[in-house]
């Protein structure tokens, strides 16, 4: 078997978590994005936003999540696994704040590899803020700007996914899968 692990990567409100919902209604092994979920239970604890008053903390926790996700993926029995977000993120959402971080974090990124990186451009148009995504539009840019410069720094090519309709984009990487 040839596994194939492809990341569907995008700032906030770019449309990856429905592409990952499609990707699994279509019948792919799909791994959700994972920030959303500590920042919930972080928000269970009273923690309003960890990524704003702890950013190391929160990184570290979605790092362990994201190498735990990789591992899993190429665990699957399956010829490919969508991964909604990867491990370079967590680099580039600490670029645009601005933070450091141990090198453990650059060794993840080396060390866990991805075949395919699907990038989804900033859409105004569709973009929300919820109760978990505290960006406005112009800072989803900004780290839409992080996310290429990061991943394109450990190598990656990334296909741009085109603004169009959701069957269209899941179309659009299912042949270049």
């Amino acid at each position: 078997m040839n596994k194939k692990i492809i990341l569907i990567i995008g700032g906030p409100g770019s449309g990856k978590t429905t592409l990952i919902d499609e990707l699994t209604r279509q019948g792919y092994i799909c791994y959700p994005e994972i920030s959303r979920e500590v920042t919930k239970q972080a928000q269970e604890k009273g923690i309003t936003n960890l990524f704003l008053t702890e950013p190391l903390l929160f990184s570290q926790l979605l790092l362990e999540g994201r190498v735990k996700q990789h591992i899993n993926a190429i665990k699957e029995n399956t010829d490919i696994v969508f991964i909604d977000r990867g491990i370079p993120d967590v680099l580039a959402y600490m670029h645009y704040k601005g933070d450091s971080y141990p090198e453990s974090f650059d060794l993840a990124c080396k060390n866990h590899v991805y075949h395919q990186i699907f990038l989804l451009p900033p859409w105004e148009t569709i973009y929300e803020s919820d109760e978990q995504r505290y960006e406005n539009f112009e800072e989803a840019q900004e780290i839409h700007k992080h996310l290429v410069e990061t991943y394109r720094k450990y190598g990656y090519d990334l296909i741009e996914v085109p603004r169009d309709t959701v069957d269209n984009r899941v179309k659009f990487i299912l042949e270049r899968v």
